[in-house]
């Protein structure tokens, strides 16, 4: 039996729960988890936000454990391997998508904690092929949150082609934003973080900011326009998307990682004026995982995490629903 912490309704609050592990399939392997972050993701699904949960729910997408076991297929991981494992738990490995190295857009992709068991669990079971050597140089409570946070503020940096010489913005410095900063300065880029919150100008200078931008003063707003290559938009709360367009250059992109709490509303105008484009991203694609994880060991991009044993995992969901996190919590479940 697998002991874990599951929430048995929408908004629930997580209780111990216990499931039957399930014999491993060719391509899995079993671990032993040490460490789990918990994602603003995982709020989400306990509470049905985007109406794809069921329950009994057990969350967590963002694990780091030790492989105790592999099937007969598993060839490229030996056993007290140290692995992380992020949202996407699978796909058809067949489809267009697939065959280019671009998983994360097959539209049977499925999720690691969605239709499965996650990782607020003593134990998991998971597909080796979407699981990810930990380099050395990271610790385990650092490397869990880059398995979702992390990969997903690196994506865009690739598949958008950002070039070091640009100047980028980075909008919401929480979970997300505090990572992309650190992404984006080693990148090589003019970074500006931009918050409501001007209390965070010194913390996002410590993660790399060389600008700070606080959208409540609108006279800076405006100095401000057509100033910014590429904007990253990290927030879950409400963005003023007109505002946003009107910062960017000419040929100018706004990339929405985060999930804006509010309908995004814009004027035709103001994306025809300059040719400028709104776009999103979502997870990294396998590769997309492993450059990450080899450019965050490389240039010492950690996130800055609040620890919490799993029996307080109500209590880290608090904080996290009450943005009190600063700026990722973890889930330290056993030693590493």
């Amino acid at each position: 039996m697998i002991k874990a912490y599951a929430v048995k309704k929408a908004k629930g609050l997580l209780e111990p729960f216990e499931y039957e592990s399930k014999p491993l399939s060719k391509y899995d392997i079993e671990l032993n988890i040490s460490h789990c972050g918990v994602c603003y993701s995982d709020v989400h699904l306990i509470d049905n936000d985007w109406h794809i949960s069921s329950y009994p729910l057990v969350p967590g997408h963002e694990i780091i454990g030790i492989i105790t076991a592999k099937a007969e297929l598993v060839k490229n991981f030996e056993m007290g391997m140290r692995v992380g494992i992020g949202w996407q738990g699978s796909s058809c490995m067949n489809c267009e998508w697939c065959n280019q190295g671009e998983e994360n857009l097959c539209s049977q992709s499925t999720a690691t904690c969605i239709g499965h068991f996650g990782g607020y669990a003593k134990k998991i079971i998971a597909d080796a092929r979407f699981a990810f050597p930990i380099p050395e140089t990271l610790t385990s409570l650092e490397a869990a949150p880059l398995l979702c946070g992390g990969a997903t503020v690196f994506s865009p940096f690739l598949e958008y082609k950002v070039s070091p010489t640009a100047h980028v913005g980075i909008i919401g410095i929480g979970g997300l934003g505090h990572l992309a900063l650190q992404f984006a300065k080693a990148w090589g880029c003019e970074v500006t973080a931009i918050s409501s919150t001007l209390g965070k100008k010194t913390e996002a200078e410590k993660f790399g900011a060389h600008h700070f931008l606080c959208t409540t003063d609108k006279k800076e707003l405006a100095l401000h326009k057509n100033s910014f290559d590429f904007l990253l938009s990290t927030t879950h709360g409400s963005l003023n998307v007109e505002e946003c367009v009107d910062l960017l250059k000419s040929k100018g992109k706004l990339c929405i990682v985060g999930a804006p709490s509010e309908k995004i509303e814009l004027l035709n105008r103001s994306l025809i004026n300059g040719r400028k484009t709104i776009c999103g991203s979502n997870i990294a694609s396998r590769p997309g995982i492993q450059k990450m994880l080899k450019f965050a060991a490389l240039h010492k991009i950690k996130p800055q995490v609040e620890e919490f044993p799993l029996t307080e995992v109500n209590t880290a969901i608090e904080k996290l629903r009450s943005n009190k996190i600063r700026y990722r919590a973890v889930l330290k479940i056993a030693p590493d």
